[in-house]
């Protein structure tokens, strides 16, 4: 089979159920809207596949046989290559359409709970659009270390991507119900409301499709993963369920929440058997500075329905003032420590600058005035592929020094 057939087949059954999907979740009138989003999705997408790609070709990470493909190229990608992302950005919209439309009733008609609507809400509650915050640390720092894609590879990179993310955000989304009905960021992008019908169920859910894919991890690595897996485990339960509650002790909060990103990377390098080097724990501790950023800075946009909910987080402690430039500090380190690393780990410390430019205009913002802060913390959520973009461009760096 020639790669173009592979790609009509990608393209073939993503039109499909792209516009099932789009007919089933965008209202009469949208569907012109829907399609030109789609459209200038797919011409992003087709710029940074032709950057990509010329570049790992043009630095010869790969190559393909010239008599599977037509011969077809922008830039030294193949047009082939195009498919995929066309696939996506085809797809992916109107499966999210889908899953996050409004559905009338919740309950059978006896009153008595059902199923009905789990796994699309729980989808939504897995936050898709941050799935590769955790499945590329692991899948990287693998890679990079055993130079080889195996089954463990991945497995792990899809238990990261789906599994691990749906337990993350899915049992934070049942135990923060109560204060979530008072949060305007909920319902959509930034967190689900799960209807109280699904939590037990969605609890469940958690369980049985995280357990065996860390009892096979666990298997494939020695001590080193196992301790690295049950910590990211625990963080994972510990930051919402009732009785721990980490997300309501400050600092421990912030602590554990850089942990759930974080950790992926270091099972990733203890499943590989990854030398532990001082230009490695550097890279991990501003990884983990970054982190801990990350989620003060998200914490800001909560400080008053956290109030109201009488739940305590490092922003509600200590102000949203000082949690504004607490995260700032924290990214300015991170980026300074990046430049302690062995080439082209400082490259990386530019990567530190939007995040800066993106919370300082709040660097005077008051606790009344914290709400403000969600713009930025939207923008926070796109710039991490702008960054991943950066990491990616710098690994493949890294990859050729080293080969």
């Amino acid at each position: 089979m020639t790669y173009l057939w592979l790609a009509l087949v990608f393209i073939a059954a993503a039109v499909v159920a792209g516009v099932i999907f789009a007919r089933q979740g965008t209202r009469s009138g949208e569907a012109r809207k829907h399609w030109k989003a789609v459209g200038l999705a797919f011409a992003a997408l087709a710029v940074l596949t032709a950057v990509f790609d010329s570049i790992m070709i043009g630095m010869e990470l790969f190559h393909y046989d010239a008599s599977h493909i037509l011969g077809l190229t922008i830039g030294l990608a193949p047009i082939e290559d195009f498919a995929y992302p066309l696939a996506g950005a085809v797809a992916l919209p109107g499966l999210w359409m889908w899953l996050t439309r409004k559905r009338n009733g919740s309950t059978s008609p006896g009153g008595e709970s059902n199923l009905k609507g789990l796994v699309p809400q729980a989808l939504l509650a897995s936050r898709p659009v941050s799935w590769i915050n955790t499945a590329y640390p692991f899948a990287a720092a693998m890679l990079l270390t055993t130079r080889e894609i195996d089954w463990v590879l991945i497995v792990g990179t899809f238990y990261f991507l789906v599994p691990y993310n749906l337990a993350m955000y899915g049992i934070n989304d049942v135990f923060d119900y109560e204060s979530d009905l008072k949060n305007p960021r909920k319902g959509g992008i930034e967190g689900a409301l799960l209807q109280p019908h699904l939590h037990r169920p969605m609890l469940w859910l958690a369980a049985i499709t995280n357990i065996p894919f860390l009892l096979v991890l666990a298997l494939a690595g020695g001590p080193a993963a196992w301790i690295s897996l049950a910590v990211s485990a625990f963080a994972v339960v510990a930051y919402s369920v009732a009785g721990l509650r980490f997300k309501e002790r400050p600092v421990l909060d912030s602590l554990t929440s850089s942990t759930h990103f974080v950790s992926p990377a270091v099972v990733g390098l203890a499943l590989a058997d990854a030398d532990v080097t001082s230009g490695l724990l550097i890279l991990l501790a501003a990884f983990f500075l970054w982190g801990m950023a990350a989620h003060a800075f998200g914490a800001v946009q909560d400080i008053q329905p956290d109030r109201q909910a009488g739940i305590g987080s490092i922003a509600t402690v200590i102000g949203a003032r000082r949690t504004v430039r607490l995260a700032v500090g924290l990214w300015l380190v991170a980026g300074l420590a990046m430049l302690a690393t062995p080439w082209p780990g400082p490259l990386a410390a530019i990567i530190a600058v939007p995040y800066i430019v993106n919370c300082a205009p709040y660097w005077n913002v008051t606790d009344t005035t914290a709400a403000r802060t969600n713009v930025a913390w939207r923008r926070f959520i796109w710039l991490n592929y702008g960054s991943g973009f950066l990491v990616t461009l710098i690994f493949i760096l890294q990859w050729s020094l080293t080969s």
